[in-house]
């Protein structure tokens, strides 16, 4: 639908796809990024004057060259590169109209709006729709389109609690605790970002757009996984077990001689393997230790053995040791010692990016790897509205005589 040019063999996979992100915070801004990380080219909403919410959540803010706050949050850079930014007020009759011809010549639109949000301003999926039968349109909620709680708000950590994540994470004797990064947002992103490329997909063959449905409660439901159909299956409550696994032992946090390490001993085989490494042979030999059922039944017994061998000897040494043994063991980095890791390095998981303050910036970027086509993002975040000009006159060839008059009248920044 898009008038982008279309894709040759080495360009990214997405490019030629027009995306109108309406998203705020949420899970939104992680599907617009990874959709420009595959080169689409997103066209990012903001309201005039603040701009996306995640623009003030710090400190910390990115500086520029000579030190100061830009004011551009570290969290609002962590979900929108590549991403160009349109300021515009919705609100008013000419925003909504520009944004209508936007959507006429997109391929995708995301927006996470309460429930029905954005019919007065004829932006929801039935008014898009009917101008661009092609269109894709992902709405993503807190509980979803349908349902007893489709008006409610919905957040990460509320959904996290009400989700139960929170009931099976932290140490048994504590308050149940949160995920330490925003996991239901960004799970929701990556199940969004799927349905929208599969609805591309079929869009190839039935020539229709679709309009996808995602809450945040259904995806973290469905992150359960093994601990969801413990419960379906055994009728049992899983409990908090802190850094333990439900179904596998040892498979935990160890204390060391000179701090903490993993040991994720995932078969018989390797259980035998870490016993003759910790020159333990009497562990591999008890019959209530020989397989991993009965190892997860008598790991009271079991775990207090193993942790005291592995406090006997450093970190570094186990791990060496063990990895030589091929059982899975490694250390708890902190994140300097990540993005220092010679591997993650190799690996390209950083990107360097020129802030428009002039600022240079490292960021992580894509996962993802192709061998015939490009990806990661070329545009670092922008800054509100700065390419709300650009959007106008290329993709609407709006004269800057008119987008001078659409500014003086409000509805653009």
């Amino acid at each position: 639908m898009s008038d982008v040019p279309a894709a040759d063999q080495g360009s990214a996979p997405l490019e030629g796809i027009r995306v109108l992100d309406l998203s705020r915070v949420l899970a939104g801004p992680w599907v617009g990024q990874s959709l420009a990380d595959l080169g689409a080219d997103v066209i990012k909403v903001e309201r005039p004057g603040t701009g996306d919410d995640t623009r003030a959540w710090g400190p910390p803010f990115i500086q520029t060259p000579e030190g100061e706050n830009t004011g551009e949050s570290a969290y609002y850079m962590a979900t929108n590169r590549g991403k160009r930014s349109l300021a515009i007020d919705m609100t008013q009759q000419e925003g909504q109209k520009i944004l209508r011809e936007i959507a006429r010549k997109s391929d995708i639109v995301i927006e996470n709006f309460k429930v029905g949000g954005l019919e007065k301003y004829g932006l929801d999926y039935q008014s898009l729709s009917a101008i661009n039968p092609r269109l894709v349109y992902c709405s993503i909620t807190g509980f979803g389109q349908t349902g007893p709680y489709a008006e409610k708000a919905g957040y990460d950590l509320m959904i996290q609690g009400m989700g139960g994540l929170m009931s099976i994470t932290g140490e048994a004797d504590r308050q149940p605790m949160k995920v330490g990064v925003a996991v239901v947002d960004v799970f929701s992103g990556m199940y969004g970002l799927s349905a929208i490329l599969a609805a591309l997909f079929k869009r190839e063959r039935s020539g229709k757009g679709d309009h996808i449905d995602i809450a945040l409660m259904d995806c973290q439901t469905a992150m359960l996984a093994n601990q969801a159909t413990n419960y379906l299956v055994s009728g049992k409550i899983p409990k908090r077990r802190g850094n333990a696994h439900p179904n596998i032992s040892p498979y935990e946090v160890f204390e060391t001689g000179d701090g903490y390490m993993i040991l994720a001993v995932g078969n018989d085989r390797q259980f035998v393997e870490f016993c003759n490494v910790a020159g333990a042979g009497d562990l591999a030999l008890d019959k209530r230790f020989s397989t991993n059922s009965l190892r997860v039944e008598n790991r009271e017994a079991l775990v207090p053995m193993v942790a005291k061998i592995l406090r006997q000897k450093t970190t570094e040494y186990w791990v060496s040791s063990l990895e030589s043994a091929s059982v899975p063991a490694g250390p708890i980095n902190d994140l300097s010692q990540v993005f220092a890791d010679p591997h993650l390095k190799q690996r390209g998981i950083l990107k360097n990016y020129q802030h428009p303050s002039g600022a240079m910036q490292d960021l992580v970027s894509t996962p993802m790897r192709f061998s015939q086509s490009r990806s990661g993002a070329e545009r670092p975040p922008p800054m509100l509205g700065q390419h709300t000009d650009e959007v106008l006159e290329e993709l609407l060839q709006t004269s800057r005589e008119d987008i001078a008059k659409l500014r003086q009248l409000g509805a653009i920044a």
